[in-house]
């Protein structure tokens, strides 16, 4: 059964059990009308087109399409020679494809992607792997990928959502199915609770930031101001001596303490945010281990407090919260890895320290034990920018101490930060802008 808010994203296995029992000759004929349908209706200019087929049911996809292209009058030709094309069609490889593309296959995705046309894949770029985001070698880099029944699993996942250009979702005259996998939608937003006539600051969702070591009080601060953006109704922030006069400049709502006496405030939070700007000290270290064991507390563990973590204890109420970078140094792998297989990696460390994974990027991930993965598209690149992921810990701090659970809390995080991106111009996007457009956002 789908979560709340979401929608499935497809694996070459769930496909192939949805389309079981349904001729094929007729699914292609509707596949290969769509796909014709979406060439006309995008490039009414484009007269010479390129299908490149394979050969398989994705060529004969390509093949239908050209067929119906040449009744609308267009040039539409089964070939290679895609240099002199206005539109290429790809049906090279469908779901069915995983690995490296054979010579001759890869030689006609360097053509396709060195054309300089349009270019149009049938159900996913030939060469990603539709299962997992995965490309292996080289695929092919789509304007539009009109996708059948429903968006691919790899379709949402990078690498090969950044292949994919925009995505169509074309019916073909199937029922629905169970997938795994799903893409989380706006609509998860309504599952966050809100503040009652009978809430108080506490039950409105306290927090405890700890962080913001010298040098990087920016990042205590920015997680903070998030969490009451987000609708928490309590915020404190535990942060070096050091650091305290800064904050007490820079913060206005939140109680400020220095970090001799987190452990105690913590018992008036109900979520810890440990990490934005904790510093990788002994005594950063001595107080995340101890706030870890301060009680039953929703966490969220991101930046610095990630660094050496060990799996423990947290009976499922933990959220980490790495970037590729940080999620390497937890599996004993290199970034490249983790940036070419996210939804392994994101699975590997739910698994292993018994926590939801929040794997940050464009797509971000939120992987559980035993649970399929969750997928968030941003689609604001303005949010690469420092500062953003304190801004996400901070709206995913204020969403546990609301009590919603840490694997719908992460996806409903991510959702509303990427919201909160988008809604922004995108050149000089930074941090503080993504804090300020959060309430909007949830309203």
């Amino acid at each position: 059964m789908l979560d709340p808010g979401s929608e499935p994203l497809y694996t070459a296995e769930e496909m192939r059990a949805a389309e079981a029992g349904h001729d094929v000759s007729e699914l292609m004929e509707r596949a290969g009308a769509a796909v014709a349908h979406e060439v006309l209706t995008r490039f009414p200019d484009g007269r010479r087109i390129a299908v490149v087929c394979g050969g398989g049911a994705n060529g004969g996809d390509g093949r239908i399409a050209a067929r119906i292209l040449r009744e609308e009058g267009r040039d539409a030709v089964e070939t290679t020679a895609v240099e002199q094309a206005d539109v290429i069609v790809d049906a090279l490889f469908g779901t069915g494809f995983h690995g490296e593309p054979r010579p001759d296959a890869a030689a006609a995705i360097d053509r396709i992607n060195a054309a300089g046309a349009a270019v149009v894949s049938i159900d996913v770029p030939s060469g990603v792997d539709a299962s997992t985001g995965e490309v292996a070698a080289r695929a092919v880099r789509a304007d539009v990928t009109v996708t059948f029944h429903g968006r691919k699993v790899g379709l949402a996942v990078a690498p090969g959502l950044f292949h994919a250009g925009e995505v169509v979702v074309a019916g073909i005259g199937l029922g629905d199915a169970e997938t795994r996998a799903a893409l989380v939608t706006p609509r998860v937003l309504e599952l966050v609770p809100r503040r009652r006539a009978e809430d108080n600051k506490y039950s409105a969702g306290s927090v405890l930031v700890a962080g913001g070591a010298p040098g990087m009080t920016g990042a205590a601060c920015l997680a903070a101001e998030a969490a009451f953006r987000a609708d928490a109704g309590y915020v404190a922030v535990a942060v070096p001596q050091a650091s305290l006069a800064v904050v007490e400049t820079r913060l206005l709502e939140p109680v400020k303490l220095t970090w001799e006496h987190a452990v105690e405030a913590a018992a008036k939070a109900r979520a810890l945010a440990i990490g934005p700007g904790l510093g990788r000290s002994d005594e950063a270290r001595a107080l995340r281990d101890a706030l870890l064991a301060a009680g039953d507390h929703a966490l969220v563990l991101d930046a610095d407090a990630l660094d050496g973590l060990e799996p423990g204890n947290w009976g499922g109420r933990a959220v980490l919260t790495p970037h590729a970078g940080e999620l390497a140094r937890l599996l004993g792998e290199e970034s490249a890895w983790v940036r070419a297989h996210r939804l392994e990696a994101a699975q590997r460390a739910a698994e292993r320290f018994g926590a939801v994974c929040l794997l940050k990027g464009a797509d971000t991930i939120v992987a559980a034990p035993g649970e399929g993965p969750l997928v968030c598209l941003a689609d604001a690149p303005g949010l690469a920018t420092a500062g953003t992921g304190d801004v996400l810990t901070g709206v995913l701090a204020a969403f546990l101490a609301k009590g919603l659970e840490p694997r719908l809390a992460a996806a409903a995080a991510a959702t509303a930060h990427g919201l909160a991106g988008r809604s922004l111009p995108q050149p000089g996007l930074v941090a503080s802008d993504v804090v300020a457009a959060l309430p909007a956002v949830l309203a």
